[in-house]
This record gives structure tokens, sequence and C-alpha cells, in this order.
């Protein structure tokens, strides 16, 4: 059995076979609420993603802040492999900004996009049918003058009129687009709708079969993938997707599932993306890292279960043959089985080989960082285990950018009271205590990061589970916070739950932060 995909037979090749992996995990994924990316962290995320192998990377809105244009034109720079894209609304100030953000890329796009449908021109746009149409024409014609690779999007395809989506589609590939995005916006169709859609438009538009055709589909109703899947069996070569399935509402088509879709049913798919699948777990705790939004533990492809097994008819069928019950190996996806080879004897080299191992490279620095903490750990729990180091080293990434940190925590609780926390916190560099009460040693906690850094947020969300299993687990935290209409979640992982409780909440205060930040740049903008 090697690690390839099981009972995948092969296929003759065809020009057409290949799919264009159209990643926007760093734009639309990045709109998810409460899923805010700094800088550091979507270079990281970019660089991850260039060398899994997508076709095209969309990082950005370098429209929105001064800070989203930063990270579009030094992702240009430092791509190797992809095409960077950058979004644009159909107005020569975004179209402009966008050209400007994605000049340093080896290969640069500009993704222009206007709403289409009856009930996005009239309310969203308040525009005519002959308006928007003359925006497509000088929205496309705009964007060609910084660049040869323009992809247009009808924004709300699926609920247009069929005549008019023709019409602006048709005017678009006039104007010089080279990519037609079809997008359900508002994940509405099914797939036969979608498929039908497709379709009609390679039918009736004329020129359509010059262009590639993509696909861009929400998930409103669990079909983004099913609907994604539908297009390219139409004829799309296009996919535009996020890992985790990442994005606005329920998100949008998962990266991982399209890739491991089309590879595990090449008998009835017989296409290809250039996707490097053995990456698609570490990209998968990597955007759930960075973002603080955990990976539910049933999700397909990467969650924690997508490859165990409990009952027991399943684990004998696993045991005689795991073709029984498992459509591909774990090492396709870069799922691997934990071990307890590492401990508090363990030196350097051995760490970093096992990061390695894990997917991970880190600077000096960061390595350093993550081996002394990994040895505090080991100094406090028997066994290491593989979920333990990456639970580790994904929270030290997560926070290593973080204005206000915890510094040492102290906690008095039991069932005779008053639960009390004492609470040190390094807030720009100046170390302050606090000492709270509350009711309940998470409650006090939470009240002294209030009385150190005052805020308004409200606590959306409190969730706790064991990293491994034992009674010396690591405790991984999650907390979402809403502050006049903005949300972010934070996560972090320690042995001890109350110390992660607070780690979690201070990541998300230190979202806000960021978000609080932007929301200024942009009214500055105005």
């Amino acid at each position: 059995m090697t690690s390839e995909i099981k009972g995948a037979p092969a296929a003759a090749k065809r020009e057409d076979d290949k799919i264009i992996i159209f990643d926007t995990t760093l734009r639309d994924g990045e709109q998810c609420p409460g899923a805010t990316m700094t800088f550091e962290e979507k270079l990281q995320v970019a660089e991850l993603l260039d060398t899994m192998g997508v076709d095209v990377i969309e990082a950005g809105f370098p429209i929105a802040s001064e800070g989203d244009f930063e990270a579009v034109t030094e992702i240009a720079k430092l791509a190797k492999q992809s095409v960077i894209c950058g979004l644009a609304r159909a107005n020569f100030n975004d179209i402009d900004r966008a050209g400007e953000a994605i000049k340093p890329a080896k290969r640069g796009r500009i993704h222009t996009f206007i709403g289409t449908s009856p009930l996005h021109r009239q309310h969203q746009l308040q525009l005519t049918q002959e308006q928007v149409y003359e925006r497509v024409v000088a929205s496309v014609t705009r964007a060609r003058g910084y660049t040869d690779d323009v992809e247009w999007s009808a924004m709300d395809a699926t609920r247009t009129e069929h005549d008019y989506l023709c019409r602006v589609v048709e005017a678009a590939i006039k104007a010089g687009a080279t990519t037609i995005n079809i997008p359900d916006t508002v994940g509405y169709a099914l797939p036969e709708e979608y498929f039908d859609l497709i379709t009609m438009l390679k039918t009736r538009v004329p020129g359509m079969d010059k262009v590639i055709i993509s696909t861009h589909c929400h998930d409103d109703l669990g079909l983004a993938v099913a609907n994604s899947l539908a297009g390219v069996r139409a004829g799309a070569r296009q996919i535009e997707c996020t890992i985790n399935g990442l994005g606005e509402r329920a998100g949008n088509a998962a990266l991982e599932e399209i890739v491991m879709a089309i590879r595990t049913r090449h008998d009835l798919m017989p296409y290809s993306t250039g996707i490097k699948s053995e990456m698609l777990s570490r990209a998968s705790k990597l955007v759930s890292a960075v973002t603080n939004f955990p990976v539910q533990y049933n999700k397909a492809i990467v969650g924690r279960n997508a490859f165990a097994h409990e009952s027991g008819i399943h684990q004998d069928g696993v045991l005689k043959n795991t073709e029984t019950y498992e459509i591909m190996t774990p090492e396709s996806v870069g799922v691997g089985k934990s071990s307890l080879v590492m401990g508090k004897h363990s030196g350097r080299a051995a760490f970093k080989s096992k990061l390695k191992e894990l997917g991970y490279t880190l600077g000096d620095n960061a390595m350093e960082d993550a081996f002394n903490r990994f040895k505090a750990l080991a100094d406090r729990k028997k066994h290491i285990y593989d979920e333990d180091i990456e639970a580790l080293v994904d929270d030290g990434m997560a926070h290593i950018n973080d204005r206000v940190k915890v510094t040492a925590l102290t906690v008095i609780a039991g069932t005779m009271g008053p639960q009390s926390a004492t609470l040190t916190l390094d807030i720009d560099g100046q170390s302050k205590t606090v000492q709270s009460a509350g009711n309940g040693p998470v409650d006090a906690t939470f009240n002294a990061i209030k009385l150190l850094f005052p805020h308004n947020a409200r606590l959306d969300l409190y969730q706790v589970h064991a990293v491994t299993e034992g009674t010396d687990a690591q405790a991984e935290v999650s907390v979402r916070l809403e502050e006049d209409g903005r949300v972010a979640t934070g996560r972090a992982a320690d042995p001890d739950t109350l110390v992660a409780s607070a780690r979690a909440f201070v990541a998300a205060l230190n979202k806000l932060v960021v978000k609080r930040q932007k929301t200024a740049q942009a009214q500055q903008a105005v």
C-alpha cells in the first residue's frame, strides 16, 4: 500500500485536466468574523500556500486598509510560484490600488467584481442594468492597463437573470478579462442548478471558450464543495476555495476537500491539481492557529476524527484491511500517527527533527523559544505527543506579536470561596499586576484581565478541550469576544486550564485591538 489515494485508477491525461486552485484564505477567509490575521501571519500563510502548490493566492483587498496593501505587496515580493492576486471593486481607485500592490509579483492578477443580481443592483448599488454594464467594461479595461491577467466576477451570479448575466459576461470578455468567475455568493444554488448555469453560459456567450471559467461557492446550505465540483464537470477550470473552508457566514468551499475529492474520485472526475496533498494537514493547523479558529473534530480530511475509528465493527475492519473504512491514507494528507519519542531528555537536534517531521520550519529565535517551552512542558507532563508539540508551536506563533501577554497567574479556588486571581500582564513592554475576585476561578481571572486592560468586550464563547488523553493533558481553550460589532476569537494551550483560559482571553483582546486599528485606518481613508 502506498501513501497515495486508495482505489484511484490511472486515467488518460488531457490538456484541460488541470484544475487551477485559487486560494482566498487571506482575503475572503479573513472576512470571517473574528479571523483577522496580522501582517506576519499573512506572510506565513502565503509562504505555505506558495510552497504547497496553490496556483493563485488572493492575498487581500488592497484598498481596504494600509495594512492590507502592505501585505499584498510583500506577498507579491516573496511568492516564488503562485500568481498573486489583489481584489478590487468596479471603480478606478480600487483597481489602481490593486495594480500598485501586485506590481512586485513575478505574475500578478487583478480580480475585479460587481453585483449583477436584481437585489444587488437595486438595493446595494442602486444602479440600473446599463450602469452596471458600463462599470464592467470600464473596470476590466482599467485593470488591463496594469496586467494581462484580469479576473472578473459577477457577484451573486446565481440569482442574476440569465439574459443579463450573459450580456455582462460577454462585455467582460470583450474588455479583456481572461478569467470569468461565476460566484454563488450567498450559497443559494443546488449542484444541478450550478452545473446548468455554467453550461448555459458556455453555450450562449461568445468567447467563453477562450477564457478560464471559475467557481466561487459559499457554504450556506453546506453545498460549496458539491457546487464547485459540479461547476468543474460543466467546464469550469478554476476553483476558488479556502483552507478549512474559512470565510464569511458559513464559509467557502474547503480547499482540502476539493483537492482530495478530485484525487479520490479520479474515476468520475479525471482532473488533477498541483497541490502537494501531504501538506494539507499542516496548512489546516497553521490557519487554525493564526486565526484562532478551531477545526471541528469531524471536519472532512483534516479534522481530528477524520481517520479515527471507535466503533468495534469499524475497528475490526480497519485492523484487517484499512480500505474497509478508509478511502484515503492519513499519510496522503500529512497525518501521521502520534508517537511518544519526545521527552525531557530530548535535545535541540531531536526537537528540530521532530518539528520538520510535523511540517514546521522555524527561525533561530522562534526555534529557541519553542524548544524552551517544550522543555518546560516536558518537566510537567509525563508523555509528550505529537499533538502536544503542534499545540505548543502553534500557540507560540499565534501570540508572538501580541501587545498584551500573560506573564504570571495564581488562582485561589475551592468550595469555601471566595475565588480570587492574582494576574500579571505584560502590556506594551510594561509589567502590571492586580488581584481580583469572581464567581469561580475563571470569572476571577477574566475580571483581573479587565482591571489591567479595560475593555467593553462581551464573552460570547468559552470552550475547553484536551489536546491529548490523560489527566496531565494540555488544555486548549477557545474564547470569542464581541465589542461594538467586532468579533475576535482567541485560543491558547497549557497544561493548566486557567492559564490557558487567561491566555486565550488575552489573545482575543489582542485581535480586537488590531480590528480597532483597522477600523480607524478605514475611517481616515474615507
